[in-house]
C-alpha cells in the first residue's frame, strides 16, 4: 500500500494526465490545450509519443512549460504507450486522454477531484461523446455510461475508458495493460479492476470526454472482427466465467449510443 491512502483531506492531491500519440499534428494541439485550460492546477501532464514524422514533435514542443514529461520513440502499440506513461507518473491519481479527444469545458479535472474526495473512491468516470474528425462541433454519437452494476456488464456493458480515473495505487498493485491485445487492452483493465477485483468505482453523470471519430478497433471490418474477438478473449485472460453470447452482447450495447441526444 502506498502512504496516501486518505484522499479526502488532502489539498494537495496530483493528477497525472498521459497523452499517448502516433503522426498527430491535426489533433493533438486540441487535446493539450484542452488541458492546459483546465481550472485544476495541480496537473503532471505526460506525453507519450510512437516516433511520430508528421510535426507532432513540433507541437508538443510548443507546449514545453506545461508538459511535465515527454518521450518520442517506437513502441508496440497504444497500450505499450499507456504503461509507458503510467510507469513514469508520480500523481495520486491518473487519467489517460489520447490524442485524437480533448476535455470539453475547463472544470473537468476539478469535478474529478472533488468526486474523489466526496466518495473516497478508487475509481471515478463519466459519459463520452463522438464528434466528427473534421467537425467537432458535430456530435455523432453519445455514450452515456450510467451506473455500474455486475448484471450490466455481463450483458456487454463497458464504461468509456477516456473517462476512466484510477489511483495510481490501484496500477500499482494490479498491474498494467496487457501489451499481447490491440484493441481490448481497456476492457480486459476494466473487467479486472471493476468487476473481478471490485475497487470503488462512482459514475460522474456529466460528459467528461469528446472523441473524433475513426478509433483504431472501427477503422475497417476486419478490425471490429478483431476487437470482438479479443472482447471475448478479455475474460479468458481474467480468468473469469465468460457470460453466454458476450462477443454478440457488447456491440449490442453500442446501438443506442447512435440514438440517445445529450441535454448541452
Amino acid at each position: 500500500m502506498l502512504e496516501n491512502k486518505n484522499i479526502k483531506n488532502r489539498d494537495d492531491i496530483k493528477l497525472s494526465i498521459i497523452t499517448v500519440s502516433l503522426n498527430s499534428a491535426n489533433t493533438i494541439e486540441k487535446t493539450i490545450q484542452s488541458i492546459i485550460s483546465q481550472d485544476y492546477t495541480n496537473v503532471e501532464y505526460i506525453v507519450i509519443d510512437g516516433d511520430s514524422k508528421d510535426g507532432t514533435i513540433d507541437i508538443v514542443k510548443k507546449y514545453s512549460n506545461y508538459v511535465t514529461y515527454y518521450s518520442s520513440e517506437k513502441d508496440k502499440g497504444i497500450y505499450d504507450a499507456m504503461n509507458k506513461g503510467i510507469n513514469v507518473a508520480t500523481g495520486d491519481i491518473v487519467g489517460i486522454l489520447n490524442s485524437d479527444d480533448f476535455y470539453p469545458n475547463s472544470f473537468i479535472l476539478s469535478n474529478v477531484i472533488k468526486t474523489f474526495k466526496k466518495y473516497q473512491c478508487d475509481a471515478v468516470y463519466g459519459d463520452l461523446v463522438y464528434v466528427k474528425a473534421d467537425d467537432i462541433t458535430k456530435i455523432k454519437r453519445y455514450w452515456k455510461a450510467g451506473e455500474y452494476n455486475t448484471k450490466k456488464i455481463k450483458n456487454g456493458w463497458m464504461l468509456p475508458h477516456p473517462t476512466f480515473f484510477v489511483k495510481r495505487e490501484i496500477y500499482k498493485k494490479h498491474g498494467l495493460y496487457d501489451t499481447e491485445l490491440k484493441s481490448a487492452a481497456d476492457y480486459k483493465m476494466i473487467l479486472n479492476l471493476i468487476y473481478k477485483q471490485n475497487i470503488i468505482v462512482y459514475y460522474i453523470p456529466m460528459i467528461l470526454v469528446n472523441m473524433r471519430l475513426g478509433g483504431e478497433s472501427n477503422r475497417s471490418l476486419l478490425n471490429r472482427i478483431r476487437a470482438n474477438k479479443e472482447d471475448s478473449l478479455a475474460w479468458t485472460k481474467n480468468q473469469l466465467n465468460k457470460p453466454l453470447f458476450i462477443r454478440f452482447k457488447k456491440p449490442l450495447q453500442k446501438l443506442k449510443q447512435f440514438f440517445l441526444k445529450p441535454k448541452l
